[in-house]
């Protein structure tokens, strides 16, 4: 069984002092809020943010005349240039990252391996095979930003909101102390995202004209269902496993 679900000393929990939780409810009960509270002002300063706002960044201007030219065809003919390199920036991101997570991935079951830990173990080949073809969508994504004019090193807003979104997901597979059932767990939140993000860089790429770009994506989509199918397939034996272990 994993360590992380074996039964310890957990004392988060609020039974774990009946006689001061009973207080604290209490007293919680006596608290009112009224105009003049922090809660209030609290409101107010998030009222005034969100009033007073910024777009989250922006997409850069085509860095090449090639580039330029290509947008301003694009944009006569009624479509938004602007939209497919802002999805294109995130997947560029996201991508670059999934590479990096699946490093950990490895390097956690090659320690869980290395120190006869308990729990399912992953085949480590087929976890490098996806590695690998993380890698490649990543080279792909390059290949098609800059067929387009695009800078590869500009932090889209979409880019830039996708990497917020997923930081918590990825802090769950670094962190050493996380057990491969969890990261995997984490994982399959990423594979979810990123089937869903391919399917609509797919229809953005047809809606430009761009049929050959979209056939390459097409490929990176059936190897990200094979990730996300294996990987929810892991995820549950790895759960079933410790119920197991545990009633045996």
């Amino acid at each position: 069984m994993e360590p992380n679900t074996k039964m310890g000393s957990n004392k988060t929990g609020i039974d774990m002092s009946p006689i001061l939780s009973k207080e604290m409810i209490e007293g919680s009960k006596k608290l009112k809020l009224d105009g003049a509270d922090g809660y209030t002002n609290l409101t107010l300063l998030e009222q005034f943010y969100l009033d007073n706002d910024d777009p989250l960044g922006s997409v850069p201007m085509p860095g090449t005349v090639k580039g330029v030219v290509k947008s301003a065809t694009k944009m006569l003919t009624g479509h938004h240039p602007e939209v497919f390199l802002n999805k294109l920036g995130e997947r560029l991101a996201f991508e670059r990252s999934g590479v990096r997570i699946y490093e950990q991935l490895i390097l956690k079951c090659e320690h869980m391996a290395a120190n006869s830990m308990d729990g399912l173990k992953l085949p480590l080949e087929k976890l490098q095979e996806f590695h690998d073809q993380e890698a490649e969508h990543f080279y792909l994504l390059v290949e098609c930003m800059e067929t387009l004019g695009g800078d590869l090193t500009a932090q889209t807003p979409d880019a830039d909101a996708s990497g917020v979104a997923a930081s918590g997901l990825m802090k769950v597979i670094m962190d050493p102390r996380t057990s491969v059932s969890q990261s995997l767990e984490a994982m399959l939140s990423i594979e979810l995202t990123d089937n869903a993000a391919w399917e609509l860089l797919i229809k953005l790429a047809e809606d430009m004209g761009l049929s050959d770009m979209a056939d390459k994506f097409r490929h990176a989509l059936q190897q990200e269902n094979v990730h996300l199918e294996t990987v929810k397939q892991w995820y549950e034996e790895s759960v079933r496993e410790q119920g197991i272990m545990r009633l045996s």
